[in-house]
């Protein structure tokens, strides 16, 4: 029958204007306020805002292999309920999608288990262990929507670039968590002030920027499409907007977690803190900022990562990396820059959909006709504080329980059908 959503608001440039909108067999048939229902179902947008569904590129859902962290059926419900409809899953499972076997068995757990669209990355080395390659046209041909040893880094620089070659020639992107391992020194948070008054081992910035530079001297040489992972250093931004005058093919995301916190936030002792890349330092914070204003940094991803209530139990230095992000991405950045004024609406917006998926020609993103219809209705007055034990993911390690934010998603709809709405 179709959806006939009335009501809404829609980004027309920096403006909200009134619009209804038709979808038909999954897709957008056509947009206006003169428009009828024709007996299809009606949504009442009541007013409230509606957006492209949101994308993003890291996000990691633990299955096969970490059922207890996340699956893919809580990791899909949770990022609906965020309002994402494309999610592209990092390698690092067990096993591990390093071959075209091991790929199409995720994406038969993806097909089965999935509420909205997810797109697996492949391995770069075998078991991500660094030592052997994949067969990268393989997996090219089974699915694979980019290529990554995400969660370590490629330590050979001999490996990356025939990787990035072999990429060139199949028209894929070579993704990279970027830390030069002889570089963390047993680290746990950031190398800087508060590492020194928690008495906790630091990691320094240069173990990532290191890195992002040989690998951009890399892509240059390769022809690549070399896109960063979670930026999180001053240092990082600056050879990442070389790169781009150069006319490098580099592109670069940034995390929620990393334009809200700094490591003064981190209270003591508290794992809920504990990510890699680390919370950095204010200097660090103010040029992700800049970067991401002045487009060296393309977008931004949640690297969503669950981990068990009792891993992160364990203090900083045991615990493992990694903060949950799908549920709480959009009403604190809402909050914290757009309602402050520090960004317009329209730039968030685009950071979340179009502005990711036109970085890897992801054909979603946009809101026109004949377009797929996934569509989020975002209610910009609704306030809510964060409760964790509300989430929809197994994860709930985020330092950001308890806050009050504005601005929620109320209904996600994925390819004309509505996988997750507001209870109330």
């Amino acid at each position: 029958m179709g959806l006939f959503i009335k009501n809404v608001n829609i980004l027309n440039g920096e403006q909200l204007e009134e619009t209804n909108i038709r979808v038909t067999d999954g897709r957008i048939e056509e947009l206006g306020t003169h428009l009828k229902a024709q007996g299809e179902t009606e949504i009442d947008g009541k007013g409230r805002m509606i957006a492209p569904g949101f994308v993003d590129v890291h996000v990691h859902l633990r299955e096969p292999g970490g059922e207890k962290k996340e699956t893919i059926e809580s990791g899909t419900k949770s990022a609906a309920r965020g309002g994402y409809t494309t999610i592209c899953a990092m390698p690092n499972t067990r096993p591990v999608p390093d071959t075209k076997e091991n790929l199409d068995h995720v994406n038969g757990l993806i097909e089965k288990n999935a509420l909205i669209r997810v797109l697996p990355y492949a391995s770069i080395t075998i078991r991500e262990a660094g030592k052997e390659r994949t067969n990268l046209k393989e997996l090219k041909q089974h699915g694979a929507f980019a290529f990554t040893d995400d969660g370590v880094g490629i330590q050979e620089a001999a490996m990356m670039l025939e990787t990035m070659k072999e990429a060139a020639e199949l028209d894929m992107a070579v993704v990279a968590h970027c830390e030069d391992n002889s570089l963390i020194y047993g680290g746990v948070m950031h190398d800087g002030k508060r590492s020194r008054e928690l008495g906790l081992p630091g990691i320094p910035s240069v173990a990532e920027s290191v890195h992002i530079a040989r690998d951009i001297l890399l892509a240059e040489a390769a022809g690549a499409h070399y896109h960063v992972c979670h930026v999180s250093t001053k240092e990082s931004v600056r050879v990442i907007r070389d790169a781009k005058r150069a006319g490098v093919r580099v592109t670069a995301e940034v995390t929620p977690h990393h334009l809200l916190l700094t490591e003064e936030d981190i209270p003591g002792d508290d794992a809920n803190y504990k990510m890699n890349p680390p919370l950095r330092a204010r200097e660090d914070y103010e040029a992700l900022h800049a970067g991401l204003l002045d487009g060296t940094l393309d977008f931004i991803a949640t690297d969503h990562a669950p981990h068990a209530a009792e891993e992160k139990a364990n203090g900083m230095e045991k615990a493992p990396f990694g903060i949950v992000g799908f549920e709480t991405a959009f009403p604190l950045l809402y909050t914290e820059f757009v309602q402050s004024g520090k960004w317009t609406l329209a730039q968030l917006i685009g950071w979340l959909t179009k502005k990711p998926a036109d970085v890897f020609g992801l054909p979603y993103g946009t809101i026109e006709g004949g377009q797929v219809a996934d569509l989020v209705l975002l209610d910009l007055n609704k306030q809510q504080e964060i409760r964790t034990e509300d989430f929809l993911s197994k994860g709930t390690n985020t330092p950001f329980g308890g806050q009050t934010c504005t601005g929620w998603p109320v209904m996600t709809i994925f390819g004309g059908d509505i996988v997750w709405q507001e209870e109330n």
